[in-house]
């Protein structure tokens, strides 16, 4: 399966905001001697931002603007609550907690990329 220009550049985008993510998250507990949950909420917004920024301008080719700034906060909540909902049933299943960690990019990444190509970065027609 051939992944194509884009579908490489958000998954690497991805793999980036993780990479911010952790070292947010580290830095602040470690030197800051923050509580890991305001750490890890600190580093959430932080990638999130740094995802936005990076899928829209590479990823995407769009423009940072208020409509896909929005659009793209309201998929990655729906992103969250899908996480949640992956891992929750593999919990629910009672499969191993490793098994919902690598579950959620298997079911979470396409639904994002796709609801983001169709509808998050979708170009404005005229009216």
């Amino acid at each position: 399966m051939i992944l194509s220009a884009q579908v490489r550049r958000f998954l690497l985008s991805g793999v980036l905001a993780t990479a911010v993510h952790f070292v947010v998250a580290a830095s602040l507990i470690e030197q800051a001697q923050t509580e890991p949950a305001i750490a890890n909420a600190v580093a959430f917004t932080v990638a999130t931002a740094f995802s936005y920024v990076i899928n829209t301008l590479w990823s995407f080719n769009s423009s940072i603007d208020g409509r896909t700034l929005i659009r793209f906060v309201l998929v990655q909540l729906l992103g969250v609550g899908l996480a949640a909902g992956v891992s929750g049933t593999v919990d629910w299943l009672g499969l191993h907690y490793i098994i919902g960690i690598m579950c959620v990019p298997v079911f979470v990444t396409p639904v994002t990329y796709t609801l983001h190509r169709l509808w998050t970065y979708r170009p404005r027609t005229a009216n």
